[in-house]
């Protein structure tokens, strides 16, 4: 068998390998992009191969480099979102596009396209609601010894606030349920937005699973869009934010121990001098102490509601979540249009 042949061959086996796990499900393939010119049309091509029945769409979020030209040109279809950053590109994508499964890659070609089969293939006989591609070798290519730095730091914090459920909490390479995607609120605006995926994840205690899948370099020309201090700033205010919003008694309970260790240092030499002369000679360190103790007595107290608020909003989402159907109501036509059932069928009064 030639060459060409056999890639023929391996692309019609790989094609109909997904269409038999994915079976009538609709499947949409989400790509974020800002100034990726030089790989999306290779990672459009890619997903087109593997998917053939999957609808391929690239947002393009005020690229410069003519990335919605080549997207467009690869076969994607191509949006756009002005709004700056990969949170505003997702919330557009998660509301615009409507689907039974998603899968969400990056445009910088790091992620191959033939793991897509084995996201979706997990995703549905796991019964998961998001599965996340782990990235081998992240840390001996991660641009710069920060970014390696950073993203074993933010692991680390992550499972210690949040939970055990990832280990990976940054990769771009995720399968999604549609009653994840519809239920998901994405308030962040820049890369926190991975972070906020897990933690919604956790918070609802939804099923996720994780796969290890080899992580590439990026080609010449591509640069990687991460500024390691500025945007390691933000997912840390991302987590101080997720915190205090899912698990305000610790977040609060924090803070009050912290009021309470520093009103008892000052407290303490007040304490001791009047047990020895019987007056207090130090009376704004002691009204200052004071204060400090009220303060943290009023951060307990805000902890403790606060986190009967918080379990109340998560018993609503995951309410939300429930009530949401797995399969999308008009699935698309065999052709690749959108179906739209007759007014008359639907009940209405036809226009005659």
């Amino acid at each position: 068998m030639s060459d060409i042949s056999a890639g023929n061959h391996a692309s019609a086996h790989v094609g109909t390998l997904a269409g038999s796990i994915a079976g009538d499900l609709s499947i949409a393939v989400l790509i974020p992009c800002y100034n990726e010119a030089s790989t999306i049309g290779d990672v459009v091509h890619g997903f087109r191969e593997v998917l053939p029945t999957a609808r391929v769409y690239v947002y393009d979020n005020n690229s410069t480099d003519g990335t919605a030209l080549k997207a467009m040109l690869a076969g994607a279809e191509v949006m756009r979102e002005r709004r700056q950053g990969k949170g505003h590109v997702v919330r557009r994508m998660f509301a615009d596009i409507d689907a039974d499964i998603y899968v969400m890659a990056d445009g910088d070609g790091t992620y191959s396209p033939k793991d897509a089969e084995e996201l979706i293939r997990i995703l549905l006989t796991e019964r998961s609601d998001m599965v996340v591609g782990t990235r081998r070798g992240v840390h001996d290519d991660a641009g710069r010894q920060g970014h390696a730095a950073g993203n074993r730091l933010f692991n680390i914090l992550y499972r210690s606030i949040f939970g055990r459920d990832f280990t990976d909490i940054f990769s771009g390479y995720r399968a999604f349920s549609r009653r994840f995607v519809k239920s998901f609120p994405a308030v962040s605006g820049g890369f926190e937005i991975e972070t906020e995926m897990s933690v919604h994840a956790s918070q609802l205690k939804l099923p996720v699973t994780e796969i290890e899948l080899d992580y590439g370099r990026r080609p010449e020309g591509s640069h990687s869009k991460l500024s390691t201090y500025r945007d390691g700033a933000k997912i840390l205010w991302m987590f101080a934010m997720l915190m205090k919003e899912t698990r305000p008694f610790a977040f609060f309970g924090a803070i009050s121990s912290v009021f309470m260790a520093t009103s008892l240092v000052f407290m303490a030499p007040v304490l001791v001098s009047y047990f020895e002369t019987g007056l207090v000679d130090r009376m704004p360190t002691w009204v200052f102490s004071l204060v400090l103790m009220v303060l943290s007595f009023l951060m307990f107290t805000a902890g403790l509601i606060l986190d009967s608020v918080s379990r109340a909003r998560a018993e609503q989402l995951r309410i939300h979540y429930m009530s949401l159907p797995l399969q999308s109501r008009t699935p698309p036509s065999p052709s690749g249009e959108i179906f739209i059932e007759p007014l008359a069928r639907r009940g209405g009064k036809s226009a005659a």
